[in-house]
């Protein structure tokens, strides 16, 4: 965070416009993918694994999970990223402790 105080402001919204467009091309990614996952579970499992060529048909069973799995484990990062994105601006930070504290006292905020 020190780093973030010798950039300009400029230089900060910079950054952040960044951070916030990669997350949200994750956020895309993930949603098409996982999509065309769901969509195309039955037939991706048909064309890539038979019970021929697996072997053991008591696998296929897990087919589903996977792609599920798939799902939840990078939903997991994903709001990873998210939170790591949103770290730098906390939802109950001090300001926000401040313009409670003034709310409740009735207090108009000073002017600056």
């Amino acid at each position: 965070m020190a780093k973030d105080k010798k950039l300009s402001k400029f230089e900060r919204a910079k950054k952040r416009v960044g951070q916030l467009r990669r997350l949200y091309r994750h956020i895309t990614i993930y949603l098409v993918v996982n999509s065309a996952l769901l969509l195309l579970q039955g037939r991706v499992t048909v064309i890539l694994i038979s019970k021929e060529a697996l072997g053991n048909p008591g696998f296929l069973g897990s087919i589903f999970w996977d792609t599920y799995g798939t799902s939840i484990i990078w939903g997991f990062f994903l709001v990873i990223h998210a939170l790591k994105v949103f770290a730098s601006r906390p939802l109950f930070g001090p300001k926000w402790e401040e313009r409670q504290i003034r709310k409740y006292m009735g207090e108009e905020a000073p002017k600056q």
